[in-house]
């Protein structure tokens, strides 16, 4: 019986990892016309079952959002008529498509495999229907471009996959798994530049990380931490084993560990006060409204007690980071702060300098995520608390 059980796992694992995506793209807009053109291959079209030949070299199909929420498809300056669904099929695995998108004006994107478009609330719904390998390709190069370290680009990898079998369920309401958004994976081409990155990508196929319960982790990353990760309940009130505040000294001499905001007082003031009753009047937190130092991180502005959650701040006045000092001087608060993002798990301007110290993808996970087990899906030490890549 236990066999018969470790073979189903090894059977679901192995779909997973050559499953195809549903990724959501140009999700930043409400698109009412999008061009698809030939890029490398041709598609086959088809407005709802029925197909219209195929996107030959120099040829394009031009997709519009109706006024009663419908696709129409035309090819060229033809029109094939209004459908629910428009799909356009790669003839031969692996081939690449080009889209422009015309309103809003967007600049043009390549991606390989399937695209299935429909008509959403507010514009397009466009999904790329593309191999999980191809996927993170493009996630990896959209997240830390060309001229990296190749075990950076395999923890980056490492880090995308973890990420995406976990939410893989994450937009099924609205049609597709992931977007290409931050707040899920930024995804906005194709991999086009950096053959490094589908090296690393293929390299560290299947392999995942997974907690002492045989969970994927919260695969979470960030441009960097300015010199200390933080916990994951500072950030989204969860409490999270592997994900606490510790120093990272990789990347305090990186170009974004430091920045600087001014913000009017009158501004700041009047946001602590209407949304937090902040207490102006008191002997001690009155005169300090102005003035506020971290050290080290911290989840709310001065004390826990005045319910200032720093996340908010940063969200109201799109600071870089929640970590960050301040002071008065003249009408505006000085805002002097660390670190680009959320600071949680793994720092990427960190991750590439011990890529370049000679560290290697493993050794970069573990030092982020501390007490995971990095194991190859299918191969999971069912029965046991390590992973079988662990050292």
């Amino acid at each position: 019986m236990k066999f018969v059980f470790i073979v189903f796992i090894h059977l679901v694992a192995l779909s997973l990892t050559a499953q195809q995506m549903r990724i959501g793209v140009f999700r930043d807009y409400n698109v009412e016309r999008i061009l698809c053109s030939y890029n490398d291959g041709s598609y086959a079209i088809f407005g709802d079952s029925t197909q219209f030949g195929a996107i030959l070299p120099n040829e394009f199909v031009d997709i519009i959002y109706t006024p009663d929420h419908r696709v129409q498809l035309k090819k060229g300056v033809t029109s094939l008529g209004i459908f629910s669904k428009v799909t356009l099929i790669e003839t031969k695995a692996n081939f690449s498509i080009t889209l422009t998108c015309k309103k809003p004006v967007v600049k043009e994107r390549k991606y390989r495999n399937d695209f299935e478009i429909t008509a959403g609330p507010k514009g397009l719904t466009i999904v790329n229907l593309v191999d999980l390998n191809n996927y993170l390709g493009g996630v990896v190069e959209s997240e830390g471009g060309g001229g990296r370290e190749p075990e950076y680009y395999k923890v980056q990898a490492l880090m995308s996959r973890t990420y995406a079998l976990k939410y893989t369920h994450k937009h099924d309401t609205e049609g597709f798994q992931l977007c290409d958004r931050t707040h899920c994976q930024a995804y906005h081409s194709m991999l086009r530049f950096t053959p490094a990155i589908d090296e690393a990508v293929r390299s560290t196929e299947g392999i995942v990380m997974e907690d002492d319960h045989n969970q994927l982790v919260d695969a979470y990353f960030h441009a960097n931490c300015g010199g200390q990760t933080s916990a994951a309940e500072y950030v989204w009130n969860t409490s999270v084993p592997y994900l606490n505040s510790f120093r990272d000294t990789f990347c305090i001499y990186t170009k974004q560990a430091v920045w600087e905001k001014r913000i009017p007082q009158q501004v700041w003031a009047d946001f602590l006060v209407s949304r937090y009753n902040y207490p102006l009047t008191d002997s001690v937190y009155g005169p300090m409204i102005f003035s506020f130092n971290q050290p080290e991180r911290l989840a709310f502005y001065h004390n826990s007690a005045l319910g200032i959650p720093l996340r908010d701040l940063r969200q109201e006045f799109g600071l870089k980071s929640t970590f960050f000092s301040c002071y008065p001087q003249g009408m505006e608060v000085v805002l002097r702060g660390r670190g680009f993002g959320h600071g949680v798990g793994l720092c990427q301007e960190g991750a590439m300098r011990m890529a370049k110290y000679g560290y290697s993808y493993h050794q970069i996970a573990v030092y982020y995520f501390p007490g995971v087990h990095l194991v190859k899906l299918g191969q999971q030490s069912f029965y046991g608390q390590k992973g079988l890549l662990d050292n």
